[in-house]
């Protein structure tokens, strides 16, 4: 075991590195910012007026035609915001110094248009399962897209053990070690407590988790960053060191800590991205599958929506984890992951600081478990339809009841692994089809909101549109752009 956990741990430092997946998700990042004109940028007013302008905690009940944008955008969300926000960014501070933070910054702003042709592309590709459901993500694009059911078979294979299996293992794991260390709850009640809550949502299905995910990500993120924001105002004094410690630290760790990290620039920029890209989860294919169900106007608005996603994640919460070890002079060399975390909130709260971050850990592992779940039951439907689904239900929940008192290192190591060999087969679909994805941006730009009549049309009308775009798209390889050509539902 100990020599497989070693061999697994080898292949993450090349598949993590810095010569494979970081150049590669950052780069794909860079190319989507120069082929979309900074979409980041220049629509993030109308992306943050869509997702907020008629935000609701109690929206239209989800079913067979989807769930609303902003129901999807809290699914996405909820797999996001994770153990890493609160122990990711702790490790790679401690690892790579504070200028990690910096870093992240950059891999998060390139991955919001990485994620915005993600979400274009599942809601371009969506489809319905065989109960009538409408259902998306990245097997979809890459079977129809594409053009191979091999790749797409991959991807949904991969997906499900490193999600639905592996991943939801080292959540439940987070949650159960975490309310021991504070509460000393035995690590099996917090398994049964798990399961309990998960299974009553996984029974309920799509309505169920959307109207789970739409109340509890905005009430998991408000408390978490408000109870951040109490202890950067007891130590406001820090705060503008603190960030000056963010910038030096990205070009010379050694200054922004007195040495007390001993980090290089490589390895600021190597914890710093590699955390962060694991966190937002921009480009690896998962939160597609929660944007391909969205019921908006144009596939585009769902792309502005997807990078919101991504800023909260990183912009918000993680930057309150990393702003509040600084500004409380956390920091040492000597902690790491959720102890660092919480070492910060206790000398910021007290006593209470470690209670707080367990609390806020429990909410942001177990949404994330209901949100892999979901992207994990969209691939067994397409592999094998949906007479399945209750049974893998049921084997998730095994699997979070043994992750739940069982921490083994070679778990870990292969949620790592099973992640990173995830993103290859989304990431070639992504690049692959990025012309659609432009052509799907200069539509809604250019045509949805001048009023004129959009090639790709409303995204709920479903019935023979994607034999049509996908005629569309072969012209358009071939460099034949037929504008006249009607290809809206």
């Amino acid at each position: 075991m100990d020599q497989l956990t070693l061999i697994v741990r080898d292949i993450n430092s090349i598949l993590w590195g810095p010569w494979c997946l970081i150049p590669i998700l950052v780069g794909t990042g860079i190319f989507f910012t120069f082929k979309l004109r900074f979409i980041q940028i220049r629509q993030f007013g109308r992306a943050f007026k869509h997702v907020f302008g008629a935000f609701s905690i109690h929206g239209a009940h989800a079913g067979k035609q989807g769930m609303s944008s902003f129901q999807s955008l809290a699914t996405a969300v909820a797999a996001q915001v994770g153990t890493g926000n609160l122990a990711g960014v702790a490790t790679a501070m401690a690892m790579g110094g504070p200028g990690a933070i910096f870093w992240m910054w950059c891999a998060a702003f390139f991955g919001m248009a990485t994620i915005c042709a993600e979400a274009i592309l599942a809601q371009i590709y969506r489809t319905r399962d065989g109960s009538g459901h409408i259902t998306g993500g990245p097997a979809y694009y890459i079977s129809a897209g594409l053009g191979s059911k091999p790749l797409a078979m991959i991807f949904s294979f991969l997906i499900i053990i490193a999600l639905g299996f592996i991943g939801n293992m080292v959540q439940a794991n987070s949650i159960s070690t975490a309310f021991e260390s504070s509460f000393n709850i035995p690590t099996w009640v917090s398994g049964l407590f798990i399961i309990m809550i998960a299974g009553f949502i996984f029974i309920g299905g799509v309505k169920r988790l959307a109207s789970f995910a739409e109340k509890m990500v905005p009430l998991m993120a408000s408390v978490y960053v408000l109870g951040s924001l109490y202890i950067v105002i007891t130590c406001i004094d820090m705060l503008l060191p603190s960030l000056e410690q963010i910038i030096v630290g990205a070009f010379n760790p050694s200054a922004a800590t007195g040495g007390v990290i001993g980090a290089s620039v490589k390895e600021a920029i190597r914890y710093g991205v590699a955390r962060g890209l694991f966190s937002n989860e921009a480009g690896m294919g998962s939160t597609p599958h929660a944007h391909a169900i969205a019921r908006v106007r144009h596939p585009a608005e769902q792309g502005l929506a997807s990078f919101i996603g991504l800023f909260i994640d990183t912009f918000v919460v993680l930057n309150a984890t990393a702003i509040v070890i600084l500004v409380t002079g956390s920091l040492d060399g000597q902690a790491t992951g959720i102890v660092l975390t919480q070492n910060a909130f206790i000398k910021g709260m007290g006593e209470a600081g470690a209670g707080f971050v367990s609390i806020c850990l429990f909410f942001a592992a177990f949404t994330t478990i209901i949100g892999w779940y979901f992207f994990a039951e969209q691939n067994v439907k397409y592999l094998f339809g949906t007479k399945v689904v209750n049974g893998f239900s049921v084997i998730v929940l095994c699997f979070l009841m043994l992750g739940s008192f069982l921490k083994v290192d070679l778990v870990w190591e292969l949620a790592d692994m099973f992640n990173g060999l995830m993103v290859i087969p989304n990431i070639i679909a992504v690049v692959g089809l990025y012309r659609l994805v432009a052509r799907a941006v200069d539509d809604y730009e250019n045509k949805f909101l001048q009023g004129k009549r959009p090639v790709f049309g409303p995204s709920d009308k479903l019935t023979g549109r994607f034999a049509k775009i996908q005629g569309k798209y072969r012209k358009l390889k071939k460099g034949k752009r037929d504008e006249s050509s009607d290809v809206s539902a």
